[in-house]
C-alpha cells in the first residue's frame, strides 16, 4: 500500500494561481481593463506636455513655473498611492480604484477650468492622486491572480495596451492644440476618467476575496515596516525610482528643448514622442521574455549599464556639435533601457510579498513619482538650452540605479523567482 493511501491522501486539483481558472476571454478582457487602468497615469502626465509652451505663454510665467505643475502630479501620484495601496490591501481592490478615479475626474475639470498657476497646480495634485489608484490597483491585482512566470507574462501584456498611452497621448495631445486651448486636454481627460469608472464598476471583478483582506493582521504601518526591512525591496525602490528619474528628466525636458531649440512644432514633437515611447513598449516586451531564460537581477544589471553609455553619448554629442541626430538616437536607445529594466523590478519586488500586493505596489509606484517630483524643478534650474544639461542628470540618475543595485539589491543574493 502506498504511503499516500495509507494517510488517507487524496489528490485535489487546486491551481497554481487564481487566474488559471480564468476562461480566455475573460484574461483578454482582464488584460486590456488593467492596461486601461494602469495608462490612466500615463494620460494624466503625457497628455499635456505638448501644451507646455503654450502654458507658459497663456499664463505668464517661465518654463520652470510650469515644470513645476508636473511635479506637483508626480508628488500627487505618489501620495496617493501611498494611501490607496494599504487601503486596497484592508477593503479589497475595487472600491479604492473607483473613489480615486471620481477624484481624477473632479481634479481634471477643475484644472481645466483654472485660470492661474497657484490653482492648476492644486488640481494637478489631485489628478496625480486620483490617478495613483489604477496602477497601485492594477499591479496588485496581478498579484492577486498570478506569481512566477505567469506573472511576468500578465505584467508583459499589460504593458503593450499601457505601452500605447506614452504613445497616443502626446500625439492626442497636440492635436488637441489644433481645435482647442490648452484646457481642452484636461476635459479630454476628464472624459477619459469617466470611462475607466463606468468600465470598473461594471466589467472588473473584486479579486481579493473579503476572507483574506488583512489576514495578515498587520496595520498599514505594519505592512510598509515588512517591506522596508527587506533590503532586496529596498534596493529595488530605489533602483526603480532613480531608473524613473532619468525617464522623467527626458519627460520634463523634451517639450522645449525639442519645440524652442530645435523647432518642433507641436504636432512634430507628438510624433517624436511616440515613437520614442516605442522604445518603451520594445524593451519591456524584450525584457519579459529574457526573464525565462535570464535572472531580472542580471538583466537590470545589463540595463543600468547601457544606460549610463547612452546618456553620456547625449552629453559628448552634444559637446561635439552632432545636431537633432546626436540626440535622437542615443536618447531612443536610453528609453529602450528603461522598457527592459521597469519589468524586471516590478517582478522581483513584488514576487516576495504578495500578503501586502497593494502595499508593495504603492511603495514602488511612490519611489518613482517622488523622484520624478524631485528631477523635474532641477531640469528647470539647469535650463534646456541644449541637450547637455539633460543628458547629464540622466546619467547620474542611473549611475545612482546601478549603485542600488550592486550595493543594495546585490545580484548574487536574489533568489529565484520561478
Amino acid at each position: 500500500m502506498s504511503i499516500r493511501r495509507a494517510i488517507g491522501w487524496v489528490p485535489v486539483s487546486i491551481p497554481p494561481n487564481p487566474g488559471d481558472s480564468l476562461s480566455r476571454r475573460r484574461r483578454v478582457l482582464y488584460i486590456l481593463m488593467l492596461g486601461a487602468l494602469t495608462a490612466l497615469g500615463p494620460f494624466t502626465i503625457d497628455l499635456y506636455l505638448p501644451a507646455f509652451p503654450a502654458l507658459e505663454a497663456s499664463l505668464r510665467v517661465s518654463e520652470t513655473a510650469v515644470q513645476l505643475t508636473l511635479t506637483g502630479t508626480t508628488v500627487g501620484f505618489a501620495l496617493g498611492q501611498l494611501v490607496v495601496g494599504p487601503l486596497s490591501d484592508k477593503f479589497g481592490r475595487r472600491v479604492p480604484l473607483i473613489l480615486a478615479t471620481a477624484l481624477h475626474i473632479s481634479a481634471s475639470l477643475g484644472a481645466a477650468l483654472s485660470t492661474d498657476l497657484g490653482s492648476l497646480g492644486l488640481f494637478r495634485v489631485l489628478m496625480g492622486i486620483g490617478a495613483a489608484g489604477g496602477g497601485v490597483v492594477a499591479m496588485a491585482m496581478v498579484r492577486d491572480l498570478f506569481s512566477g512566470y505567469a506573472m511576468v507574462r500578465m505584467f508583459s501584456r499589460m504593458a503593450m495596451v499601457n505601452g500605447l498611452a506614452p504613445i497616443l497621448a502626446p500625439v492626442i495631445g497636440s492635436q488637441l492644440l489644433l481645435i482647442m486651448p490648452w484646457p481642452g486636454i484636461f476635459f479630454f481627460l476628464a472624459s477619459y476618467g469617466t470611462l475607466v469608472i463606468v468600465a470598473a464598476i461594471l466589467l472588473v471583478r473584486e479579486t481579493l476575496p473579503r476572507e483574506l483582506r488583512g489576514r495578515s493582521g498587520l496595520t498599514a504601518g505594519q505592512r510598509y515596516k515588512v517591506l522596508f526591512t527587506d533590503r532586496i525591496f529596498v534596493g529595488l525602490l530605489l533602483l526603480g525610482g532613480m531608473n524613473f528619474g532619468g525617464l522623467f528628466t527626458y519627460l520634463s525636458a523634451s517639450p522645449f528643448l525639442f519645440q524652442n531649440v530645435y523647432g518642433f512644432s507641436p504636432q512634430q514633437y507628438g510624433l517624436l514622442f511616440g515613437i520614442n515611447s516605442l522604445g518603451i513598449v520594445a524593451g519591456v516586451q524584450t525584457s519579459s521574455r529574457l526573464i525565462r531564460i535570464v535572472a531580472p537581477q542580471w538583466i537590470l544589471a545589463c540595463s543600468t549599464a547601457w544606460m549610463v553609455l547612452m546618456a553620456l553619448l547625449i552629453v559628448v554629442f552634444d559637446r561635439l556639435g552632432f545636431g537633432l541626430w546626436g540626440v535622437m538616437v542615443p536618447l531612443w536607445f536610453y528609453i529602450l533601457g528603461t522598457g527592459f529594466t521597469f519589468p524586471c523590478v516590478q517582478v522581483l519586488a513584488l514576487s516576495r510579498h504578495g500578503a501586502q500586493a497593494g502595499t508593495a505596489a504603492s511603495l514602488l509606484g511612490a519611489a518613482t513619482f517622488m523622484m520624478a517630483g524631485l528631477v523635474s524643478p532641477v531640469v528647470g534650474w539647469f535650463g534646456v538650452g541644449s541637450a547637455t544639461p539633460m543628458g547629464a542628470i540622466q546619467a547620474v540618475c542611473i549611475t545612482l540605479a546601478a549603485a542600488a543595485l550592486w550595493l543594495v539589491v546585490r545580484p548574487r543574493t536574489v533568489p529565484s523567482i520561478h
